[in-house]
């Protein structure tokens, strides 16, 4: 916690800006992935599977951490992406306990589809966010009325 807890009006307005901005692409992401026929977490799930870091062994557990869901949350988007024919499951080890995950053809013609749009959203809207996310990391300045109090409004029962 940081222990400059004063924060301007700027501050508020870059959150904002960013947190809109962030919706924007999110929105964008969403709508893509129903306009494909998939959930926007199988989507998600489909991407982070692909996009494991080096090393990363591609298991249910590995893909809940990425996607911060619970283990049993992954294991029912497996199962409906297993049974749309995206991913398939194959154990691994002597004992065979270990379940390995995979995008099958058609999966990954489908990441494919999606990550070709968002690709090139990112170029349209990209710089707007970086420049949300970079006047948010701002320092306050204190130029600007400061409060060290949440907004009106905020956080009072009423």
């Amino acid at each position: 916690m940081p222990k400059d807890k004063t924060l301007a009006s700027s501050d508020y307005q870059a959150l904002a800006e960013l947190r809109y901005q962030l919706r924007r692409f999110l929105h964008f992401s969403e709508q893509a992935a129903r306009n494909m026929g998939l959930e926007p977490q199988q989507h998600q799930l489909m991407l982070a599977l692909t996009g494991l870091p080096a090393g990363a062994r591609p298991t249910i557990g590995t893909l809940a951490e990425r996607l911060q869901i619970q283990h049993h949350s992954a294991v029912e988007l497996v199962n409906r992406l297993s049974a749309g024919g995206l991913v398939r499951r194959s154990r691994t080890g002597k004992d065979r306990r270990q379940v390995l995950l995979r995008l099958t053809p058609k999966g990954e013609k489908i990441l494919r589809e999606l990550s070709v749009g968002h690709k090139a959203e990112l170029r349209t809207r990209g710089p707007a966010l970086v420049a949300a996310l970079e006047r948010a990391m701002r320092p306050t300045t204190g130029s600007q009325r400061s409060t060290s109090e949440a907004p009106s409004g905020f956080g009072k029962a009423g």
